[in-house]
């Protein structure tokens, strides 16, 4: 076993399944800003004034970008390691644990809605979520960028995974390259 399917075995709350075929890209769907403000809505209700900021991240947030059809969203909480705080409320909600990362900013992931909802939870002072905000935002304004991320989606939604984390951890290098320009630029 790879040192990375380890680490994943090791966050994976539950069992870790391969994936079943491909990765599947769709084109931008306006209905998925509509999707957001519904699960927004449901986890503010769920955890009230421990939802610090709800934010939708990822592809899905971006118009005009194709995406694996799931929903991203980050949940700002005080201590995301405080799982007491928030996790039995999101769970009687019907929000499932996924992933526990201790060792990547206490990094909380739930699947909601129907599985095409991924809660990624993280604490106050998280450097993680600007890093996110400021991807989606600069895909938002920057035409070549969002080209660029779209085609190497594609490229690599060609390849053969076992994980679908293994398809997001080969995103890394183009990833950066962008938040590069983002930081210098913005």
């Amino acid at each position: 076993m790879s040192a990375s399917e380890e680490y994943l075995h090791r966050c994976t709350i539950g069992e870790l399944t391969p994936l079943a075929g491909p990765i599947v890209l769709v084109e931008y769907d306006t209905k998925w800003p509509g999707r957001f403000r519904y699960e927004a809505e449901r986890v503010r209700a769920t955890v009230g004034g421990r939802a610090l900021r709800v934010e939708h991240v990822g592809s899905t947030s971006v118009p005009g970008l194709m995406a694996k059809p799931i929903i991203d969203m980050i949940l700002v909480v005080s201590d995301s390691a405080e799982e007491a705080a928030y996790v039995p409320m999101l769970e009687k909600a019907g929000y499932q644990l996924r992933v526990r990362e201790p060792a990547w900013f206490e990094h909380r992931m739930f699947k909601g809605g129907h599985g095409d909802v991924n809660l990624h939870v993280f604490s106050l002072s998280c450097p993680e979520i600007d890093r996110m905000v400021m991807f989606r935002d600069w895909l938002r304004t920057n035409e070549a960028d969002r080209q660029l991320y779209a085609r190497t989606k594609r490229s690599l939604a060609q390849q053969v995974w076992k994980h679908t984390q293994n398809y997001a951890d080969a995103k890394t290098t183009v990833i950066n390259q962008i938040l590069s320009r983002a930081a210098r630029m913005g």
